[in-house]
């Protein structure tokens, strides 16, 4: 008896592209060119983020939708094609894992510098969902053409940088600064609460004169509210100056001229941020320092959050034998050798994404610099720069908020440790320079170190200063404050 066939499932599909027939998964939803980005750039792993794959969501039904207005693409396939990409935003959104949408965009960030490949596989996928949906076969490219309709008006050299920069700005805007406006926060409220509390100042690691333990915060408090104005700066840069109407080098070649400010408009309705067409499409796009710029002001923000996390993790060293002016939330236990000990976890967290972001940086900036990745009219280095850019924000953002969640927020201090070690200061001498003269106070200071006792204890004995005037002279609050004379 003759077996019975079983039906199988074909594991393929054949697409087509301007380079011929090219076999692709049947489970895909991109095509011919997307296939050969995927065999031809085995590189990293690594894909686009999904956060620019989001944005370029936005950025196709904007330019679909500015077509209509423009009487270049009809209601029905501008229908198409907007719902498709709401799809996509909506599905990105909700999964950005390789597990849902983002399986269907595969491309290698080490790929064609321009993002080509990353356009051509948006196209194509936005293609094969309309035709899809519009009860045609995928890979029909009817009723929605990927180059003819949903590339209409674009190129891959004005699409991928704005994509990178409206992605870049919407994770400012959403995530980075609502996380440092958390952080600046608490920094703020430590530093009203210790304001009456007056400890010992270091420099160089040394004894200094006197400061108040909320003047120390306020110094952390500020730095966290410049670093929102420059997270803001950053943002505006990006989002002022998008590529797109430019097309191909600039001149914006197969499209309408209105179309760039069209598309700016609507991408400013849909998610809040002021987009704007750039004002020089050659500089626009030949250069990416818009780019290098924001990514500039990302990392002061990470050089400034180390400050605050190192000098928090040396005010809680300790307990017996650091400073110990501050105690630090015990969130996990700190050795698998050592039992009971504690360690700056949080604040190491943020001095390693300050290292991470100090190497996007340079990446980003390499990826600008004239003969490497800006030539003539096009910037070849496009996919990594948005990836590092990506990563930074992303980076900064997420230990801002658990900066500020889980160290900041329950850091206690030492009162009596903290003003215990003011008394004991030789550099309390300080105050009395104007008083017996600059050498004469190096000389109290040094006797005193020599003799273990303290500054007062010295005058006193040495009778220098009359006690009376030495009590007024040796007023450590006084000291934090400004002279009223």
């Amino acid at each position: 008896m003759a077996k019975k066939k079983t039906k199988t499932t074909a594991k393929t599909r054949t697409e087509r592209d301007s380079m011929g027939e090219m076999k692709v998964p049947a489970s895909v939803l991109y095509g011919a060119s997307t296939q050969r980005a995927v065999l031809n750039f085995p590189i990293s792993g690594r894909t686009v983020p999904p956060t620019v794959i989001h944005a370029f969501g936005l950025l196709k039904r904007a330019c679909a939708e500015a077509n209509r207005e423009l009487g270049k693409l009809d209601q029905k396939r501008t229908k198409l094609i907007v719902e498709t990409c709401n799809e996509i935003i909506a599905s990105v959104e909700d999964d950005p894992s390789d597990a849902g949408m983002m399986q269907h965009f595969p491309v290698d960030v080490f790929q064609t510098g321009s993002g080509t490949s990353t356009n051509m596989n948006v196209n194509e996928v936005v293609s094969n969902i309309a035709c899809k949906n519009a009860g045609k076969k995928i890979g029909a490219k009817d009723p929605i053409h990927p180059n003819d309709h949903v590339n209409m008006g674009q190129s891959s050299n004005d699409t991928f940088p704005t994509a990178m920069q409206v992605a870049a700005a919407l994770a400012i805007y959403n995530n980075l600064i609502p996380s440092l406006k958390k952080l600046t926060s608490g920094l703020k409220n430590k530093a009203r609460k210790w304001d009456n509390v007056v400890k010992i100042g270091r420099t160089h690691l040394m004894d200094a004169t006197p400061i108040r333990v909320g003047q120390e915060f306020s110094g952390f408090a500020a730095q966290a509210e410049y670093s929102i104005k420059r997270a803001e700066r950053a943002m505006i840069r990006l989002a002022e100056n998008l590529p797109i109407g430019g097309t191909a080098v600039g001149t914006g070649i197969n499209t309408h001229p209105r179309f760039g400010k069209l598309v700016a408009a609507r991408l400013a309705r849909a998610t809040g941020v002021k987009f704007a067409e750039a004002l020089n499409h050659y500089e626009a796009q030949a250069t990416r320092d818009c780019v290098v710029e924001a990514s500039g002001e990302l990392k002061t923000i990470a050089v400034s959050l180390s400050k605050i996390a190192n000098d928090i993790r040396w005010l809680g060293s300790g307990p017996r034998c650091g400073l110990y002016e501050l105690s630090l939330p015990a969130i996990q236990p700190g050795s698998s050798i050592m039992p009971g000990k504690v360690n700056p976890v949080i604040c190491e967290s943020v001095m390693q994404v300050a290292c991470q972001v100090i190497g996007n940086d340079a990446a980003i900036t390499t990826g600008g610099l004239g003969g490497i990745g800006s030539l003539l009219q096009l910037n070849v280095a496009m996919p990594m720069m948005a990836s590092n850019l990506m990563q930074t924000i992303e980076l900064l953002a997420n230990v801002s908020s658990v900066f500020a969640d889980k160290c900041i927020k329950d850091l206690s201090l030492n009162k009596a440790i903290a003003t215990g070690l003011v008394e004991k200061s030789l550099m309390m001498c300080t105050s009395l320079a104007p008083e017996i003269g600059y050498d004469e106070a190096a000389k109290v200071a040094k006797g005193a170190f020599a003799s273990g006792q303290t500054v007062r204890e010295y005058v006193l004995e040495k009778k220098l200063v009359e006690p009376k005037r030495l009590d007024e002279l040796l007023d450590a609050m006084s000291m934090t404050e400004p002279d009223s004379d």
